[in-house]
């Protein structure tokens, strides 16, 4: 089984980005062969300084490896080192309708937010498509948001079989049945984690860099310090129980805390007694019990660039050594040397 997925680094990784995404992602190394991707060149469609962009890379590569990702395991590898993903990226376009791109859920989303279209906004489902077929992935781990990109993939893949393989039946799209031909594209699965949690921001709306409102991981611990103790919180009394309904630093605290102790939290924050402020203390106690080995793994990357160089270097030759035999038959189908 082969499981593939990537984050972009547009942005400092937060505790949002670990509960909904890379602590799956440290699991399901486990379970197969695993392709987990930095996408650097997503990211070019809001990072515009070049040195911001290489430094979020490599932040984001540093992280994967600090919070459990194993290179031996696991292959991990900058989009950009594999540039045949560009290539299928524009053969892939060539098939896909326009009227898919304009319904996309990110695209309208931003339109409805105010930001200018550009290409790059506009085709960008074009290029997580390429990133995901190009590895034949079996299964793509994604959010319920997420789902629209899967199914572009797979549309998009049966296109390019119709258009490209002669005898290709999507009815039987591995070419089992005598007379079908197996597609050059395979078509992935989403993998969805129903019980993913929805990580709240201080503010209470769901954590986001868009919105401001995150506890980066590797953030200063001034820094940490200064979000967890100015999360939002209601004029409830210091003696009188605590409300459990839009409360992201009870949800915070039910997220970050071992079972049992939560339960006890639970207990004295449904009974009164206690402020906010020491419960934001608790938060903060076990931000660094559950982050602590991970940070000092980081700082150690940080100090040693070149590791982590080497790690993303044999992560993009493997990458590379798969992309380019579905590339060979991509290029040999479509009539381009």
């Amino acid at each position: 089984m082969r499981i593939l997925s990537g984050v972009q680094s547009s942005g400092r990784l937060h505790i949002g980005n670990y509960y909904g995404a890379i602590r799956q992602f440290v699991q399901l190394q486990d379970e197969g062969q695993a392709y987990f991707f930095i996408a650097n060149l997503h990211a070019l469609t809001t990072v515009r300084e070049p040195k911001l962009a290489e430094e979020l890379t490599r932040d984001a590569a540093m992280a994967y490896v600090s919070l459990g990702l194993d290179p031996k395991k696991a292959v991990l590898f900058r989009q950009s080192d594999v540039r045949e993903v560009l290539e299928l990226y524009w053969i892939l376009g060539t098939v896909v309708p326009h009227a898919h791109l304009e319904r996309a859920h990110s695209y309208k989303d931003k339109i409805a937010k105010g930001i200018s279209p550009d290409f790059g906004l506009f085709a960008y489902p074009v290029l997580m498509a390429a990133d995901i077929l190009l590895y034949s992935p079996d299964y793509v781990p994604v959010g319920k948001d997420q789902i629209q990109h899967i199914e572009f993939a797979r549309d998009w893949a049966v296109k390019f079989n119709l258009t490209y393989v002669p005898g290709y039946d999507p009815q039987d799209p591995e070419g089992k049945e005598k007379g079908h031909a197996p597609g050059i594209l395979k078509l992935p699965e989403a993998r969805v984690q129903e019980s993913t949690a929805t990580v709240p921001g201080v503010d209470g709306q769901k954590m986001s860099k868009s919105y401001g409102n995150t506890i980066e991981l590797f953030g200063e611990e001034k820094e940490i310090k200064k979000r967890i103790m100015g999360i939002k919180t209601d004029s409830t009394a210091v003696e009188a129980p605590k409300p459990t309904e839009n409360a992201p630093l009870y949800d915070l605290l039910k997220l970050m805390l071992p079972e049992q102790r939560f339960q006890e939290v639970d207990a004295s924050w449904r009974a009164g007694g206690k402020g906010y402020g020491e419960y934001k203390k608790l938060l903060l106690e076990a931000f660094h019990e559950n982050f602590g080995p991970a940070r000092k793994r980081y700082d150690e990357l940080k100090r040693d660039p070149a590791e982590l160089e080497r790690i993303l270097q044999d992560g993009a030759e493997r990458a590379r050594a798969e992309a380019s035999q579905l590339m060979q038959r991509v290029r040999r189908a479509v009539g381009v040397p």
